[in-house]
């Protein structure tokens, strides 16, 4: 299947022939494995701020890249970064103060028993090393997830992957839960979602396998966005333990202040990891994660496992983290998140009661899902026609779920409520032509 048949022929249609050309070169030249967004693809050769720009210089209202966390081409994120690429760039092997002192600056931010880094380049890479840690810190190998998470693509990460679909098999030593329920009140929600969590373990060891870990995205963001009620996740983080297992809080995407309720999506619940992973975010576009750990946790694994990372925790990505870390302290985006988050629900809110294909709405900071539905069924035509409509407006925004119908909300945060209005004229537009149609 050529790219222009994948978009159909009349979406290829109406590209320019620079865009047509680009996209026949991608399909050489980078294979089979890459997609692109939307019916009609977009070519972005600018950003800034809340805004990407494309060839002809349109501007984009960008509702879904949470990796330009503090904005696209934010200046004092890019002047920390090359000021230091301009200067030195090695490893840690070497002593240099940026790594250090963004090392204590991360763990200054979590709660006192997380205390020591480790330096990877991706969020793939850092919950890669998450299982070899668990496995060496608990001798066990089963791991546990939800239905639909995302948590990398490395070869090991994969395997515990679900949303990437059934032609990428789950390890043997794998069990899935159901995602939580939102429909429930918040302690059926959390008594449903720890059976869950005990049914698995039961399940692994009846087939003799010892669970190592529970790993958890701690807004189940693949799973159609559940923040739940602030606390819920208890008794399935006592139950992991309980067996032998650890805890797991993959934030590299409710991280870095997006929930609005502390930096970590954790701090909503209260619990106190035994390992947090990071990533996207981190470096506001530039490759830089990681992993944060209780110091008893790794302190075999690092005795007799020498880890080192090439380019993870490098000079220059420290610089940029710190960076990205001072803006959102000194704009204060982690308040900002949290009251431009709760105006956004509003006004969704407000929106449903005119649409009822509009249906949940539920988030936490500028982190948002809202369920689509067609009759009262999840609707992934609808949830489609109106990504589609709002890329036709100048509007970016995606779909996630185990249907694909929940609409995935999560700009940069430095969106504002100027900006909440400019996705609302945008989202009725479009959801009163979808539904015309």
């Amino acid at each position: 299947m050529t790219m222009a048949n994948a978009f159909g022929s009349s979406d290829f249609e109406r590209l320019s022939a620079a865009e047509q050309s680009m996209i026949t070169r991608r399909e050489k030249v980078l294979g089979p494995a890459y997609r692109l967004f939307y019916e009609r693809p977009l070519h972005f050769v600018r950003g800034e701020g809340v805004w990407l720009y494309d060839a002809e210089g349109n501007a984009y209202l960008d509702t879904y890249n949470n990796v330009p966390s503090v904005g696209h081409s934010n200046l004092a994120v890019l002047e920390a970064a090359t000021r230091q690429a301009a200067t030195l760039n090695t490893h840690t092997r070497y002593l240099h103060e940026n790594v250090l002192a963004f090392a204590e600056a991360l763990t200054s931010t979590c709660p006192d028993e997380l205390s020591q880094v480790m330096f990877t380049c991706t969020g793939s890479e850092a919950n890669d090393l998450a299982v070899r840690i668990a496995r060496n810190y608990t001798g066990g190998s089963g791991i546990i997830v939800t239905a639909h998470a995302y948590h990398g693509v490395t070869s090991a990460v994969a395997e515990f992957s679900p949303s990437l679909g059934p032609n990428v098999d789950l390890g043997a030593h794998v069990r899935t839960v159901p995602a939580p329920d939102p429909s429930l009140p918040p302690e059926g929600m959390a008594g449903t979602f720890a059976e869950g969590v005990e049914a698995a373990i039961a399940d692994l060891k009846r087939h003799g396998i010892k669970p190592a870990m529970l790993i958890l995205d701690t807004i189940f963001s693949s799973d159609g966005v559940i923040p739940g009620q602030p606390g819920f996740l208890k008794a399935a983080v006592d139950a992991i333990r309980q067996a032998g297992g650890i805890f797991v809080a993959d934030e590299v995407q409710p991280g870095f202040g997006r929930t609005g309720e502390g930096m970590w999506g954790f701090q909503r619940h209260g619990l106190v990891p035994d390992l947090v992973t990071i990533g996207k975010p981190m470096g506001n576009g530039y490759p830089v994660a990681g992993l944060i750990a209780r110091p008893e946790v790794i302190a075999d694994f690092g005795k007799n496992a020498r880890y080192f990372n090439t380019f993870g925790g490098n000079p220059v990505a420290a610089a940029t983290g710190m960076a990205v870390l001072r803006f959102i302290k000194e704009q204060n985006l982690i308040t900002h998140s949290r009251d431009v988050g709760e105006y956004f629900l509003d006004e969704l809110a407000s929106l449903s009661s005119r649409f009822p294909q509009l249906a949940a709405i539920r988030g936490a900071g500028l982190f948002i899902g809202a369920d689509i539905e067609d009759a009262g069924r999840p609707s992934a035509s609808l949830a489609a026609r109106i990504v589609n409509g709002l890329r036709e407006r100048r509007v970016l925004i995606s779909a996630s779920g185990p249907h694909a119908n929940v609409l995935k909300v999560r700009p940069p945060l430095v969106f504002t409520r100027g900006h909440v209005d400019h996705f609302m004229k945008a989202l009725k537009k479009t959801m009163m032509t979808c539904l015309e149609d």
